[in-house]
């Protein structure tokens, strides 16, 4: 029993070390689209992951099927344009303002599925999408309750994107091998990228040295390394500690921002923060860690 106590605490602190390197993963977004365009640093950042990832899963090539690559190529389009929407977004808004706005998928991912399932979402659901509406409105609004600015809504078109991402995985997951997925996916997002990027932004040109560092860290850590630990954790922890700890991403980023990009925070900013976490921890968890301790408590108070 100590034991599994023991590796549960291990994999939710590796949990909370993911959510911290993906928050500082805005900041390192922010900071590098000085000396590189946004969706060239997208498909660079995939080509770092696909060739960190693909090093363990070159021998799973060989039983790739025409099914695993159209789900890989389906889910990869939705990762694409996830990043891509995200990345020029950011370019508009703040560091911190993105990561929240970006943590609403999980809230539009219940509406998405009872458009494709025809299944309603329930009242935890429903709840959180109220509260993220609100939450949305305060947070964008800044000091004053006023329009959204264009780097608000492509953050809320990422959100759109992702909650795609995370509905066509879930549909195609069951029948391909994840590590052979993943790598599918990072190959279409690259090739998409550099197309996409040499259309829109033109040729190509080098970026700065600090530049090509941050997209090596997002490359190795936000990606492959974090998505390694994710998985791993997972398997000692539970969904809704996972959900929980996870969502902190976006509290992560918005600290971030403020200590190194020095970016404003205003009280209606922080009531708004406040009310988008409560409610993506709502749509994630439906409060079931409540309800687990009140029946705790009680078997206690009968025993």
């Amino acid at each position: 029993m100590e034991t599994t106590k023991k590796k549960m605490f291990i994999a939710d602190l590796s949990m909370l070390l993911v959510a911290v390197i993906w928050g500082s993963g805005f900041i390192v977004t922010k900071n590098i689209l000085s000396g590189i365009t946004p969706i060239y640093m997208v498909a660079m950042r995939f080509a770092v992951a696909t060739l960190a990832i693909g090093i363990f899963t070159v021998p799973k090539i060989k039983s790739v099927k025409a099914s695993d690559l159209k789900g890989g190529m389906i889910i990869g389009l939705m990762l694409f344009l996830g990043f891509a929407t995200q990345t020029i977004g950011i370019q508009y808004t703040t560091a911190g303002k993105s990561a929240f706005l970006t943590g609403t998928n999980v809230v539009m991912v219940p509406f998405i599925s009872w458009f494709i399932y025809k299944k309603r979402p329930d009242v935890f659901a429903i709840t959180a999408a109220v509260m993220c509406f609100v939450g949305v409105s305060l947070l964008t609004s800044g000091a004053k309750l006023g329009a959204m600015a264009a780097g608000d809504l492509w953050a809320l078109s990422c959100a759109l994107f992702f909650a795609l991402h995370i509905i066509t995985t879930g549909i195609f997951v069951k029948n391909i091998n994840p590590a052979l997925l993943t790598l599918i996916q990072f190959v279409t997002v690259t090739v998409l990228a550099f197309i996409a990027a040499y259309f829109i932004e033109g040729p190509m040109y080098l970026p700065s040295v600090s530049a090509m560092t941050g997209v090596l860290y997002l490359g190795v850590f936000s990606t492959c390394v974090a998505f390694f630990i994710q998985t791993t954790a997972q398997k000692y922890t539970s969904d809704t500690h996972a959900a929980i700890i996870l969502s902190l991403e976006s509290l992560f980023g918005t600290v971030f921002g403020m200590i190194f990009l020095s970016e404003p925070f205003t009280l209606i900013m922080a009531m708004g923060c406040l009310i988008i976490l409560l409610a993506i921890i709502t749509a994630e968890t439906r409060w079931n860690f409540l309800r687990a301790a009140d029946k705790k408590r009680s078997k206690k108070a009968t025993a």
